[in-house]
């Protein structure tokens, strides 16, 4: 079976490049009916935090992402927490240090920092000297009893790490670009080359699906699968994400966390959808699929080079089309209630219901409640200088919504088809139509001059509203 995982760190929130490497392990778990295993790599104890991971499972989950192996779900490989998995290391930094695959360093970092400055000054990147790499038990023994803790280093092997990316193709990199590396800090903490081996040997990763900036750790990664005798899985990093000014995605184009898309109004259904055309796309080029669709088309081999573009722009539209189209209206109003009551929206469920109907066709993201909701909910709205200044200059303005006032404020109920047979009667007895006719009664009702429909404005608010807001136009102007 194919075995896949996601390993976030709990240090923030869910970036939207971490939330596509989820996506994409997830699709390929799915399509290839294998596991995906989510792990959390908490070992940075000062930055990690247990409120961050709730967060990010909660994102994941809302996100439509459901794992079968993790810390909230269990499973036969745990823990499922990097730092509940200490001993497991332990156990496997002796095996290297017996083995002379790893040795200790007790390098200080002025000593350190002098090697970085004589490479730079050659003209050579750096590589640590491998000073510590043959230390007799006598030289050892001196150095502890000085007090020195040192750090682990693994021994590098001089060779050519030589591996068959399945989205990059063939990758050679020389172990002489890095040299011996650091596999346990001073403060005794494993670190994230070291444990990520250990990880995904023990728990039968056999593919792993990554963000390309992972792609100089992998060398690293294989020397030690290959030093203890581990399968080594295969590998496959996903192209980089950018913002539209083509620049690495960041705060500075909006919105780059799953959390904040969220709370901006957007779907989880469309995020899903959207994400999974970062660097892929189905053969018929459709772009609005279901998850079940994208999960039968998807192929991790079909995933591009090049990087993918975040369009804010798009995401908005096709945000609106799962709006528009494709949740049905009560499941959409039910994801709605949080933003009206939000916006200080008061009312039942039924209501929001008719008013979501009513705008649906006109938002792009639930934060779009608030000005498109906003005349269904305020009935003391201002008038602008502007609408004043147009009301005065026009001696009609103020007739036709007298008319039509004359002409509802006997009633008890006021339907779609009342205020077309209503307006039509005025067309026919006054000659007043077009804007002449709507645009008057529609700064009366709303206070602006375009906006929803006046019939399905009317019918939702209901007569009475209708009629406090036509007596206080003609108040005000009277």
């Amino acid at each position: 079976m194919k075995r896949v995982r996601f390993a976030p760190s709990p240090t923030g929130y869910l970036h939207l490049g971490n939330a596509r490497t989820a996506l994409f392990n997830y699709l390929f778990a799915k399509h290839e009916n294998g596991s995906l295993i989510l792990r959390i790599e908490d070992t940075d104890l000062e930055r990690s935090k247990k409120e961050y991971e709730e967060m990010l499972i909660e994102d994941l989950k809302w996100l439509g992402i459901q794992w079968d192996e993790g810390p909230d779900v269990g499973g036969n490989y745990g823990p499922y927490r990097q730092s509940e998995r200490l001993e497991i290391y332990y156990k496997y930094v002796d095996k290297l240090l017996k083995s002379g695959d790893a040795y200790y360093c007790y390098c200080s970092e002025e000593e350190l920092e002098k090697e970085r400055e004589k490479a730079i000054a050659e003209g050579r990147p750096y590589r640590y000297s491998g000073k510590c790499r043959n230390l007799t038990p006598e030289e050892r023994a001196d150095y502890e009893a000085q007090g020195i803790k040192p750090v682990v280093r693994f021994k590098v092997p001089d060779k050519t790490v030589i591996f068959e990316d399945i989205i990059r193709g063939h990758v050679e990199i020389d172990t002489k670009e890095f040299g011996d590396f650091v596999i346990v800090r001073q403060d005794g903490m494993p670190v994230y080359n070291f444990v990520v081996v250990i990880d995904d040997a023990l728990m039968g990763i056999t593919h792993v699906i990554r963000g390309e900036d992972h792609l100089s750790n992998t060398p690293k990664q294989i020397v030690i699968y290959e030093a203890l005798g581990f399968n080594i899985p295969q590998f496959a990093h996903l192209p980089i994400i950018l913002g539209e000014d083509r620049t690495k995605l960041s705060k500075r184009h909006g919105a780059v966390s799953v959390r904040a898309l969220k709370d901006d109004g957007f779907l989880s259904e469309a995020v899903f959808n959207y994400l999974s055309l970062l660097g892929w796309h189905p053969k018929d080029e459709r772009e609005i699929l279901p998850k079940e669709e994208i999960i039968k088309q998807f192929r991790i081999e079909d995933v591009n080079k090049s990087p993918a573009i975040f369009d804010r722009t798009k995401l908005r539209w096709m945000n609106g089309v799962y709006i528009r189209e494709i949740l049905d209206l009560e499941e959409l109003t039910k994801r709605s209630v949080e933003f009206f009551e939000g916006f200080g929206y008061k009312a039942d469920f039924e209501f929001y219901k008719k008013v979501m109907e009513a705008i649906r066709d006109s938002i792009e993201t639930l934060m779009d409640i608030k000005e498109r909701a906003k005349v269904f909910f305020v009935d003391e709205f201002p008038f602008t200088d502007e609408i004043v200044a147009e009301v005065k200059s026009d001696p009609n303005f103020y007739k036709v919504v007298e008319i039509f006032y004359e002409k509802v404020k006997g009633l008890d109920k006021l339907t779609k088809e009342d205020f077309k047979t209503i307006t039509k009667e005025i067309q026919k007895e006054y000659g007043f139509k077009g804007k002449a006719l709507f645009h008057p009664i529609r700064i009366a009702l709303t206070g602006e001059s375009s906006g929803v429909s006046l019939d399905l404005l009317v019918e939702v608010i209901g007569i009475e509203r209708v009629k406090f807001r036509l007596k206080r136009f003609l108040e005000y102007f009277g």
